[in-house]
């Protein structure tokens, strides 16, 4: 028997399969591939987390189920995490929930939070469970701009004065991913202030909070007074520690909506493995070289990357956060669209990259590219990418041959 699942029915087909399957079979032929796709941290964790962990795990009394909502002194690590970076206080009884990643607590809380029909405000481009975790949930997606200009406020303004129902959740994203824009302090102000107003919660990923490079640190939203009354705040410890595939992430802020989320994750898991919450705890703690050292090397890593696309006569500009470049694409290729560039990209130069369309169809102009290869590796990638920018008339042509010997 055959049928359609309806909650899968409404998820479109996963654009980076085509570019992922492309890089299995590169690579299954042998070749090469330099991989700027996947914001996957290529640096082990460090050292004094990763013995807290084992010295943690050698007890068996820390084998057994865990705490959904965060073993209390991960909480409170956390909460001191906020006092000392923003002079934010939290009560981790109650306005704290850790999570596993951010992506699982964004996705749960839509599910805890939405009704069929509800209209949420998300970004495009922007990570896909922003949005996904809403449609999961039966919502109705409503997109806003990335920006923090006049035009993201216009937009907000439409879309209560024209939407039916009226918008119930804002997700903002800052330091973004995919675009690497950062946000202010005056921002969050005014977003504060107009969805306090409009009865609108806010959720903000600030899972990049600590990868920055120019300028001051990005803020918390939670620094704006009265924000608890409407906002919650997803960080994680994937890209601050290098800790992706232990999944560990927090929310913070507004007590219904962390409430809302501690019962429905009651009933759906029992939170991750003690040793890892006391390791994570630790990190937390511990000493803040670590965090520094993550951020330097980004940093020297996108400076590499963007003055070598700029010799290759391909201009982006340099993030001042997160650990991507959002680059236009060259004007030669742009009738492309990011999916069929990045085929190409990887065909012709052994790159990978992410193409835009895959954080939303306003994405279509871009493709996003991850500092997770050395310093060496990244100059070998821009030495294809020059050669390959150098030959596009060609390059051009031959993918039109292909493309008309495969009708």
């Amino acid at each position: 028997m055959e049928q359609e699942f309806h909650r899968i029915r409404r998820l479109p087909p996963y654009v980076f399969a085509e570019v992922n399957r492309m890089k299995a079979r590169a690579r299954a032929d042998g070749q090469d591939i330099i991989d700027f796709g996947m914001g996957n941290p290529d640096q082990p964790t460090p050292q004094f987390i990763v013995d807290k962990l084992c010295e943690t795990a050698n007890n068996p009394r820390t084998h057994g189920y865990s705490n959904s909502r965060g073993i209390p002194g991960l909480r409170k690590a956390l909460a001191g995490y906020y006092e000392r970076r923003w002079n934010v206080t939290l009560d981790p009884e109650t306005e704290i929930i850790t999570t596993l990643g951010s992506k699982e607590g964004l996705a749960n809380l839509a599910t805890a939070i939405t009704s069929p029909g509800d209209v949420i405000l998300v970004p495009n481009p922007s990570y896909p469970i922003h949005q996904f975790g809403f449609i999961i949930a039966g919502a109705a997606v409503r997109n806003v701009p990335v920006s923090t200009g006049p035009e993201f406020f216009e937009s907000l303004e439409r879309a209560v004065k024209h939407s039916v129902p009226k918008p119930s959740m804002l997700v903002i994203n800052y330091p973004n991913n995919p675009t690497a824009e950062i946000a202010d302090l005056a921002f969050y102000e005014q977003v504060v202030d107009y969805c306090r107003h409009h009865g609108i919660y806010v959720l903000s990923d600030i899972a990049y909070s600590e990868i920055y490079f120019d300028g001051n640190p990005p803020p918390s939203m939670l620094q704006v007074k009265g924000a608890k009354d409407i906002c919650v705040e997803f960080t994680s410890m994937s890209k601050t520690y290098s800790m992706p595939g232990w999944r560990i992430g927090f929310a913070a802020g507004n007590t219904r909506l962390i409430a809302a989320l501690t019962r429905i994750k009651s009933y759906l898991d029992y939170g991750a493995f003690t040793p890892i919450q006391v390791a994570a705890a630790a990190a937390l703690n511990g000493p803040e070289h670590y965090i520094e050292d993550i951020r330097r090397l980004y940093k020297e890593r996108r400076d590499v990357l963007i003055d070598g696309l700029k010799h290759a006569g391909w201009d982006v500009p340099s993030p001042p956060a997160t650990m991507f470049a959002w680059a236009p694409l060259p004007p030669a290729f742009a009738h492309l669209g990011s999916l069929e560039f990045s085929k190409l990209l990887l065909r012709e130069a052994q790159v990978a990259v992410s193409p835009g369309v895959g954080f939303g169809e306003h994405g279509d102009t871009h493709v996003r590219l991850a500092l997770v290869e050395n310093k060496h590796r990244t100059r070998q990638a821009l030495r294809s990418i020059k050669q390959f920018m150098d030959n596009y008339q060609t390059v051009l042509e031959d993918a039109e041959k292909r493309r008309a010997e495969a009708k």
